[in-house]
């Protein structure tokens, strides 16, 4: 901790709150991931109408993994630095591993885990802890994680209807119609 002074009055500053400030900021200002994944398997637009934040999402699944995740996002600052922060974590991750990170980071956010808790992958994510004493801002840091969520399940629920009808029908041609 250190001391500055301003107008006359001493302000005690924290460094670890200087430093997440710096990590929102720098993926606010330097967006990782950003575009469109062309032939992408999971698309989701994300709309948080209180702060006016847009999210799209888009990605590729290759062998169970998020080969390219890209995302599009307009609004404040702190949803654009969270789908940054997100997509940074995904990426290359398996769907399972995915899922995952996006679930502690909800914990944190909505249950009391404390950041301390997260994993690695989520190292950036901790500096969005202190959004939890912002109540009405906490939907724009969940937006990203959330739409991710939404997309990872649709994608799940696809790929298990497809499974399914290959089945049925192998079942078809192996016993007949009836």
């Amino acid at each position: 901790m250190s001391v500055a002074m301003g107008n006359n009055r001493i302000q005690q500053v924290n460094w670890e709150d200087e430093l997440y400030r710096e990590i929102i900021m720098d993926h606010y200002a330097n967006p990782r991931h950003v575009g469109d994944v062309a032939n992408a398997d999971i698309t989701v637009h994300g709309v948080n109408p209180l702060c006016g934040d847009d999210l799209k999402l888009s990605a590729s699944v290759r062998a169970g993994s998020l080969k390219d995740l890209k995302i599009h996002t307009k609004g404040c600052s702190i949803s654009q630095a969270s789908s940054s922060i997100m997509a940074e974590a995904l990426y290359g991750k398996t769907l399972a591993e995915a899922q995952t990170l996006v679930s502690q980071f909800k914990a944190m956010m909505l249950e009391g885990k404390p950041a301390s808790s997260l994993p690695p992958p989520l190292a950036d994510a901790q500096a969005l802890e202190g959004v939890k004493d912002y109540p009405v801002r906490i939907k724009c840091a969940l937006l990203a994680w959330n739409s991710a969520l939404q997309g990872l399940t649709e994608f799940a629920r696809k790929k298990s209807k497809i499974s399914t009808s290959v089945t049925e029908k192998t079942e078809d041609d192996v016993y007949g119609k009836q």
